[in-house]
């Protein structure tokens, strides 16, 4: 009898393991990875396709970059799909390397970091010049994006944090911008977390983090953003604007993979103050109510008196940035759906 009951036992305890097992495996399967699996997810992959695409380099063809500018024009030959605005520049002068923001190629915007495709005239920007309005653009999206990686890292697990999508650059407004959908409730960051939030941000300046371009195939882009629903939504549309009809520009600093037209600066090094200044509320009529969060930025070779910064300009960026709102919008000779940016 006592055999019995032992082995009655036994089988129970089997059962519940088993069913206990089941329901972990579908506990498992069903719940919603952190902000952190999510963001390494996106680096295995890009490094995956960045890979792919070198092997497809089979054969090293040279081109002729003429650089125009200080401290001397000069003709260098490069590696075509290889070499970088910035590599041009460590042949040049240190100078060219260390204040160089951003490349015009034949006359085009073009990312230090971005490879040559052809035979070509070279100039660099950096924030002293001029006219520095397409450089000052470039950095207002570069802070938008660098946004993006301190709402993905500042908050614990629990909050699964959907960035959505920034409007294009407006310095005038007085503020950069991203959108997104936080999921903290009715929490209303405080002065001092938002403080924090601007430390997360102004320490990647230390980091000296390249930020590096790359074209990848639409399959590949919803697999990196299948676990952010405002990402998957826009990827076809702005594939849809593409040269190619099916390729979408993803960047990369450090740990932070974000879509971006470009194009974005050099380095984090060169971003000096950084601050996020509000959190404001708005709804969306596409994806609903969101979350603007707004900053302020200096370039590291600008200088400003602190009081300038503190007492003026930040108080102005805490105030509603009017950029368009966050939409897919359909034109009117065509079904594709166009994102806001």
């Amino acid at each position: 009898m006592a055999t019995t009951i032992q082995n009655v036992q036994c089988l129970l305890r089997s059962s519940m393991s088993r069913r206990f097992q089941k329901f972990c495996s579908r506990a498992y399967s069903t719940r919603k990875l952190t902000n952190a699996e999510v963001r390494q997810k996106r680096i295995n992959l890009y490094d995956a396709e960045k890979e792919r695409q070198l092997a497809q380099l089979t054969r090293v063809e040279k081109i002729e970059v003429q650089h125009k500018g200080v401290p001397e024009e000069c003709t260098l030959i490069m590696n075509k799909d290889l070499s970088t605005p910035f590599n041009c520049a460590m042949h040049i002068h240190e100078l060219l390397m260390t204040r160089s923001a951003l490349a015009l190629v034949n006359g085009e915007p073009w990312d230090m970091h971005r490879p040559l495709e052809r035979d070509c005239e070279l100039q660099f920007l950096h924030f002293q010049d001029e006219d520095s309005r397409v450089l000052n653009n470039a950095f207002w999206r570069t802070c938008s994006f660098i946004l993006g990686h301190v709402l993905e890292t500042a908050f614990k697990d629990e909050y699964y944090v959907e960035l959505c999508s920034f409007p294009p650059p407006n310095v005038s407004s007085g503020s950069f911008v991203y959108d997104a959908a936080l999921n903290i409730g009715d929490w209303n960051l405080s002065q001092t977390e938002l403080n924090c939030l601007s430390r997360i941000g102004y320490r990647l300046s230390f980091a000296d983090l390249r930020f590096q371009r790359l074209q990848v195939p639409v399959s590949v882009a919803n697999q990196m953003f299948a676990d952010n629903r405002f990402k998957t939504q826009q990827i076809s549309a702005i594939a849809a604007k593409s040269k190619s009809g099916s390729e979408v520009t993803v960047y990369r600093a450090g740990d932070h993979i974000d879509l971006s037209s470009g194009p974005l600066i050099g380095s984090t090094a060169q971003i000096g103050r950084y601050s996020v200044c509000a959190v404001h509320d708005i709804e969306s009529p596409t994806f609903g109510k969101l979350q603007r969060v707004q900053g302020l930025a200096l370039p590291t070779q600008l200088a400003m008196h602190s009081w300038t910064y503190d007492s003026i300009l930040r108080p102005r960026a805490a105030k509603l940035n009017a950029g368009p709102l966050p939409e897919l919008r359909k034109p009117q000779h065509t079904q594709k759906e166009i994102p806001a940016h």
